[in-house]
């Protein structure tokens, strides 16, 4: 897989002047550690990394309660794939974020991003950074208060990166991760102000696994009280209306724990819970 990427990204960077602009900036690092998730952006970014820096750029995973087991299984795969060194961070829910605050992801971010420079320095590396990009910029995301706060870097937003732009280039370059959908942490899927319960993420990660499992591949279950909302993507809003489908979904999602389960007409919205604070 090295190699297959080492002369994709020399082809690239000659064809492209962005992605030979980011990879100029990457190379001016020295060392990285790279905080990922497995998603698009985390792995494309670990990927043309590894390959500009070598072996000092580094790929560190949280794992705590609101991540779900099969992302961070994923997210194992892609490294031993690349050919990267993984590291796990074990993390408990903080209690500064325990009820589910308006300002949760700036608080998490916080506490998480500090302990991953402290990493960082241990092995003598200057620079984390994440996977946002430049539209991460169009929704509510109080997170990146936090990263600036922290001097974390961020090349692919700084680089005036897009999304598409991002699939596209990882399409190039082989990764498998091109076309997947986007994901995000369990605490997306309560209210805010909800108290935040084990019990109900693994509910929720049950329900989303078991869609996944039947071909559903964005979808977010949100719960309210004992009450499943579930989001899909619009053009796969069909599978679900299915007669059949419903009533074994339901079947399935109150086998967990749920007592009502519903689906949003108006399909999967990123950050929907973000209407309570202005912002859609």
């Amino acid at each position: 897989m090295h190699d297959l990427i080492k002369d994709k990204v020399g082809k690239l960077r000659a064809e492209d002047k962005g992605f030979d602009r980011l990879c100029e900036d990457l190379a001016n690092l020295g060392g990285l550690v790279v905080a990922f998730s497995g998603g698009v952006d985390s792995t494309f970014l670990l990927a043309v990394a590894s390959e500009i820096i070598g072996e000092k750029a580094i790929a560190l995973t949280v794992h705590s309660p609101y991540i779900a087991n099969w992302e961070i299984d994923e997210a194992k795969a892609l490294t031993s794939m690349l050919g990267v060194e993984h590291v796990m961070l074990e993390v408990g829910v903080p209690e500064i974020i325990e009820n589910n605050p308006v300002d949760r992801c700036y608080l998490c971010k916080g506490v998480i991003f500090s302990s991953i420079k402290a990493f960082a320095a241990s092995r003598g590396i200057h620079t984390v950074a994440d996977g946002s990009n430049a539209d991460d910029t169009k929704d509510y995301r109080p997170g990146m208060r936090a990263l600036k706060e922290l001097a974390i870097a961020s090349p692919l937003l700084e680089n005036g990166i897009t999304k598409d732009q991002i699939r596209s280039w990882s399409k190039t370059l082989g990764l498998e991760t091109w076309d997947k959908p986007p994901y995000a942490c369990l605490l997306t899927r309560l209210p805010y102000g909800t108290p935040i319960v084990d019990s109900d993420l693994r509910m929720i990660e049950a329900a989303e696994h078991y869609l996944i499992k039947r071909g559903i591949r964005a979808v977010r279950v949100r719960k309210h009280g004992d009450v499943a909302r579930i989001e899909v993507d619009v053009t796969e809003l069909h599978k679900l209306l299915d007669q059949v489908i419903m009533k074994e979904t339901a079947v399935a999602l109150k086998a967990l724990g749920f007592a009502h389960v519903a689906l949003d007409l108006e399909g999967y919205t990123m950050g929907s819970f973000n209407k309570e604070v202005g912002s859609s």
